[in-house]
């Protein structure tokens, strides 16, 4: 039995959340109301496309926040393993931890992918713009984790 997957759209709430990042923290999406915030899921700290992502957003952090956006990454991982990638990528942004994937389902991000030619049940790498009312600005599920900090740049008109 396939359960229908959840997606947002455009014009949604967000779905709030409140979750351990990499040092313990609690960090709320409603931190940031009033902010625009870029929620990007990802599959797993530390293994090669995740990396890839998580330093292209590290190196383009000051465009975004310059433009008004905070980032978060959201992924299973527990909090001492997202420690362990931000001390060794030397991130800059908050990485949050999701290990029982509540977030994760609620968002969309989780559920049946296709993973070499195999449907299988995981995280989708999946980014979120959220505006500073607190709602879905946009809504981009199975992104490329290469070049798709360039392009999130481009479709935010913001200068790379």
């Amino acid at each position: 039995m396939t359960t229908e997957q959840r997606r947002l759209s455009p014009g949604d709430p967000a779905p709030g959340f409140t979750l351990p990042d990499s040092e313990g923290n609690e960090v709320s999406l409603a931190d940031f109301r009033g902010r625009s915030v870029v929620v990007y899921f990802y599959p797993a700290a530390g293994t090669p496309g995740c990396t890839k992502q998580a330093c292209d957003f590290r190196d383009n952090l000051a465009e975004l926040e310059g433009a008004g956006y905070q980032v978060l990454g959201v992924s299973p991982d527990k909090p001492e393993k997202l420690a362990t990638f931000v001390q060794t990528e030397q991130l800059t942004f908050p990485l949050l931890s999701d290990p029982d994937k509540t977030v994760l389902t609620e968002w969309g991000a989780f559920g049946e992918k296709k993973n070499y030619g195999r449907v299988v049940q995981g995280v989708i790498r999946s980014t979120f713009v959220v505006d500073p009312e607190g709602n879905i600005a946009k809504a981009l599920y199975n992104v490329r984790a290469t070049g798709h900090v360039a392009k999130l740049l481009r479709d935010l008109d913001i200068a790379g």
